[in-house]
């Protein structure tokens, strides 16, 4: 008795530690190294490389050579940013991704505009994928007629709602589902990839000469190739999504750097077999025309089973969304957790640990998105933020290496890297504004400014409201959750 009043004798057995560490409210490590990798991919391979890889070619003038180059190029600034973000994962493993790592290294305010941004950009983006998965899903039914708007936004509403109870049900369940449409849509590339170089070892004249003389064409100039520039990094967008679940990573010193270093090059590859297999069955005029380019390759090699290839389409995107909305959930949970949102958004659910609310303000956001399907276009001229924000972390990496030299850091990146990410981020946000100057980037600036109005009086002031307590407590009740780090009972009595 003495010796527990005085906080001794506590129990030193294993199995009790390793007990109140389950009974513990806090999300679990459920997410390995292939499920990490499928994460990436399946983030990373949407529906670009099927539909439009014809941006790039386009803008490269028809220079089979040049465009080849910059899908290379593209796909190593890729490497070098994940690589970045791979340093900063093990050493800072904490969901949410660039938000925790820009918040360590740059400061609260900083962060808060980040998580202001991405609540408005990222359910757009998550939406407007919705939208495409609903077209692709539903336009074999309608033949050459188009399907019906309603139809559409009500197949992609049930696709959002599908995936966000998902996600907030079950971790496992969204991993494993993740891996397996990632695997389909990698067989899908993988025919599209051996496809073509069948075709080019069988020794097609007029397919050799195009890469004999890759560089014969006209030589764009510097603008158009930073413009196929921007479309090639388009197409490797998402490879920053591993570090939104690094709470969530098994053993992540370990499954964060391999992992990356495991799937962006994996990626690389498959996308210039690809592009080959697409130049070597089509000319460059054909591709440039072409409004889905897999389309019309399967229609050319494969024409009995072309259907193959719209099918794969839904598929990537199906599961491109299901990885966006995974990562989208920690955001909101992480920005949470710093009292950046409300504090119902933190809290996990007390039967699966997971962050159900979260999930649910993700996935509402994202619906109301779907309704008016303008404010996505708008979206679009957002952009230049998401460079911004990996400019934003790059730049807390280096901050971080002088500022805490002793953090420990399983995995460090030749530390050049940074300084060129950060110099690249520069010129991705500026150019696109300098060279194609509009409105809407003005009002893109203007709401990021805005994020100011909420910041300064309810995070730097703390303003408080008594009756969001109320609300907050009957809706934890009904959700069944509980804040994080704490025992499932007793939370909300």
């Amino acid at each position: 008795k003495k010796q527990k009043k005085m906080g001794k004798g506590k129990s030193d057995d294993p199995k009790d530690v390793k007990r109140k560490e389950k009974d513990k409210m806090q999300l679990r490590r459920h997410i390995g190294y292939f499920d990490g990798v499928s994460f990436i991919i399946g983030s990373i391979v949407g529906a670009g490389i099927f539909v439009s890889p014809t941006g790039v070619l386009k803008h490269s003038l028809l220079n089979v050579g040049i465009a080849l180059t910059i899908w290379t190029a593209s796909g190593l600034v890729s490497l070098m940013g994940s690589l970045c973000y791979a340093e900063l994962g093990p050493a800072l493993p904490f969901s949410g991704g660039e938000y925790s790592h820009i918040k360590r290294g740059l400061g609260s305010l900083p962060a808060f505009v980040f998580i202001w941004t991405s609540t408005f950009t990222k359910p757009a983006s998550n939406a407007a994928r919705a939208l495409l998965f609903a077209e692709y899903a539903t336009q074999p039914f309608y033949g050459i007629c188009p399907a019906p708007e309603a139809l559409k936004k009500c197949l992609a509403l049930a696709v959002l709602w599908s995936l966000g109870i998902l996600n907030g049900r079950s971790v496992k369940m969204a991993a494993w589902v993740q891996t397996i449409f990632t695997l389909l849509k990698m067989m899908a590339l993988s025919v599209i990839a051996v496809g073509g170089i069948v075709l080019l070892v069988g020794g097609r004249k007029e397919s050799l000469a195009r890469f004999e003389d890759a560089f014969s064409s006209e030589i764009p100039n510097v603008s158009q190739v930073a413009e196929a520039f921007f479309q090639g990094l388009y197409a490797y967008g998402g490879w920053w999504s591993l570090n939104y679940m690094a709470e969530e990573m098994k053993n992540p010193s370990r499954n964060i750097p391999l992992t990356v270093m495991t799937a962006v090059p994996a990626v690389i590859v498959f996308y210039l077999l690809v592009n080959i297999s697409y130049l070597t069955v089509l000319t460059p005029k054909e591709i440039v025309s072409s409004v889905a380019v897999a389309v019309t390759w399967a229609d050319r090699v494969i024409p009995s089973v072309a259907w193959i290839i719209p099918l794969s389409v839904a598929v990537s995107i199906f599961g491109a969304l299901n990885s966006s909305m995974f990562t989208l959930g920690r955001l909101s949970y992480a920005g949470s957790q710093s009292g950046h949102l409300p504090a119902l958004i933190s809290m996990l659910n007390v039967h699966s640990c997971t962050p159900a609310p979260a999930m649910i303000f993700s996935t509402t956001i994202a619906s109301i998105f779907i309704i008016p399907s303008d404010l996505i276009t708008l979206t679009n001229y957002f952009g230049f933020s998401a460079w911004l924000m990996i400019g934003l972390t790059c730049a807390s990496l280096i901050v971080l290496r002088y500022r805490e030299p002793h953090l420990h850091r399983p995995y460090k990146v030749f530390l050049p890297v940074p300084f060129v990410m950060v110099a690249m981020s520069v010129f991705l946000v500026l150019a696109p504004i300098v060279w194609s100057p509009n409105l809407q980037y003005v009002y893109a600036f203007l709401f990021m400014l805005g994020s100011l109005i909420i910041y300064l009086p309810f995070i730097h002031f703390k303003l408080h409201f008594a009756f969001l307590d109320k609300i907050t407590c009957h809706l934890q009740l009904l959700l069944e959750v509980s804040p994080a780090d704490g025992s499932a009972e007793g939370k909300c009595e």
